[in-house]
């Protein structure tokens, strides 16, 4: 199972609501700039982040989890962190955070979080993600949460906004 809740100095970590659609369509999911690397497209319209958000919590906690990012001082909505566990022993991450957030150590935050709560599990046995190889600041993100690069998939995902080839990724992993 994925956990609940995980909280920092500065974060609390909590599972995605419906309640969550409006801050995260404000904040990032329309930003064509903060999601230039991810998976989709930027939302044209309140709908379209309803609807991610429900597919997000159509998803079994024993297999993937998204958390929305709250900063405790504002107590609002940040960003969010994806965790998912296609096998017993590895988890996998993603992430994003809104523009005006950046450059604060927020995400290596809450990924240092995450991968502590994933080695400290008797079963999991590597924590993994990746990230587009001109995706620098994502990369240093991972470095900064103790997550070794382990090399580079060649056409390994397609990111729609930069165009329908699949592109080379950094693979990077932290195993115990």
């Amino acid at each position: 199972m994925l956990p609940e809740r995980l909280e920092t100095g500065r974060l609390i970590i909590r599972p995605i609501a419906r309640g969550d659609a409006l801050a995260i369509f404000a904040l990032y999911a329309q930003d064509p700039e903060v999601v230039r690397y991810l998976t989709w497209r930027p939302h044209r319209r309140l709908g379209d982040t309803e609807n991610y958000v429900d597919r997000c919590l159509a998803m079994p906690a024993t297999m993937s989890r998204t958390y929305a990012l709250v900063a405790r001082a504002q107590r609002r909505l940040v960003g969010a962190l994806d965790l998912r566990r296609p096998d017993l022993h590895r988890i996998d991450c993603g992430y994003v955070l809104g523009r005006p957030f950046w450059g604060r150590g927020l995400m290596s935050e809450a990924l240092t979080e995450a991968t502590r709560w994933a080695m400290g599990e008797p079963d999991v046995w590597r924590v993994g993600a990746v990230c587009d190889l001109e995706n620098l600041a994502s990369a240093r993100v991972m470095e900064k949460a103790g997550l070794a690069r382990e090399g580079i998939l060649r056409r390994w995902l397609v990111h729609p906004n930069l165009g329908p080839e699949p592109r080379d990724c950094f693979s990077y992993g932290l195993v115990r």
